[in-house]
């Protein structure tokens, strides 16, 4: 009978080992690693969120000087704003937001240069 307490005794003393704080010994995901080079620090990435306007050309009238201009959702030019046109990264024209607007589209006139479907219109 005592052999059999002691055993046991034994057994739950061994898981009493085993149950302890797991966390201070094993490092999380949360936790950065090591540096293993000398003289490296430890810097915080910096995500910045573009603020860029930009919209692309969808309809051209050349008799008439203007154009539509489509958007991003919830990112609309100003009336009376000026942006710039550029076909493949050249700046080919320049256009004054006019209106009227709606939805996601909004009109504008071209002001300088020239315009076709597909241009990129932004910030100056």
């Amino acid at each position: 009978m005592r052999v059999l307490l002691s055993g046991i005794l034994l057994f739950a003393l061994g898981l009493a080992g085993c149950a302890g704080d797991r966390a201070a010994n094993h490092p999380t995901a949360a936790t950065p690693p090591a540096r293993a080079a000398a003289g490296t620090t430890n810097q915080a990435l910096i995500v910045t969120p573009e603020s860029a306007l930009v919209g692309k050309v969808e309809l051209v009238n050349n008799i008439g000087r203007f154009l539509t201009l489509r958007f991003p959702l919830g990112r609309m030019p100003a009336l009376e704003q000026r942006l710039n046109l550029y076909r493949r990264g050249v700046k080919v024209g320049e256009v004054k937001v006019t209106g009227p607007q709606r939805e996601d589209r909004i009109v504008a006139d071209l002001v300088a240069g020239e315009a076709e479907v597909g241009d990129e219109a932004r910030n100056p």
